[in-house]
């Protein structure tokens, strides 16, 4: 049986690459990776906040649609209000430049239940009813936290205001191995 098969191998493949046969298809994908921003600094003209925000990226395993979707929860109007009073938020995507300056933390593939469900959560935190920024605890640590609740990632507590240091925290709470997908990106520091 095995030499049957090892003869026929050629055939396949050239029926394959034919197209008189179809491929099997690709294994497909979609993969979350958790950013932070360092801030603290101005870029063209701007001064850069810390920031954490995710990306999601890769193809649906069931329409085989490509995802490429970075966001990240603010607010409305950045400002020294925010120190005292809670504003309204906002879901905002990040720029590529800004993105590609960011510092990547963690990374996990995702089914597409799971990824319907991030959906899900996007849609509620751009709502009136999840859309309440709140420096202290309502931030976008909060957001990448529950977005990490949601993917069953272990996760530190939210109540903190560094978006890096949060970040540190999940991936040592998060080793290799501890759920399926699971990326770790060198992180300085």
């Amino acid at each position: 049986m095995e030499s049957l098969l090892a003869r026929l191998r050629p055939l396949l493949l050239v029926l394959v690459m034919g197209g008189l046969v179809p491929a099997l298809p690709a294994q497909a994908a979609v993969t979350v990776t958790f950013y932070g921003h360092e801030g603290n600094r101005v870029q063209n003209g701007w001064l850069l906040f810390p920031h954490a925000f995710v990306h999601l990226h890769g193809t649906l395993q069931s329409n085989g649609l490509p995802v490429d979707y970075a966001v990240g929860f603010t607010a409305r109007s950045p400002g020294p209000q925010l120190l005292l009073f809670s504003d309204r938020g906002i879901l905002k995507r990040p720029e590529p430049a800004y993105i590609a300056d960011g510092v990547a933390y963690l990374s996990v593939t995702i089914s597409d239940e799971t990824y319907e469900a991030l959906r899900n959560r996007f849609d509620y935190w751009a709502s009136a009813a999840g859309g309440t920024y709140n420096l202290n605890s309502r931030n976008c640590i909060a957001f990448v936290a529950d977005i990490a609740d949601v993917i069953g990632l272990a996760r530190p507590s939210a109540r903190t205001l560094s978006p890096n240091g949060f970040l540190k925290d999940m991936v040592g709470m998060n080793p290799p191995g501890s759920l399926a997908g699971i990326e770790h990106h060198t992180v300085a520091g």
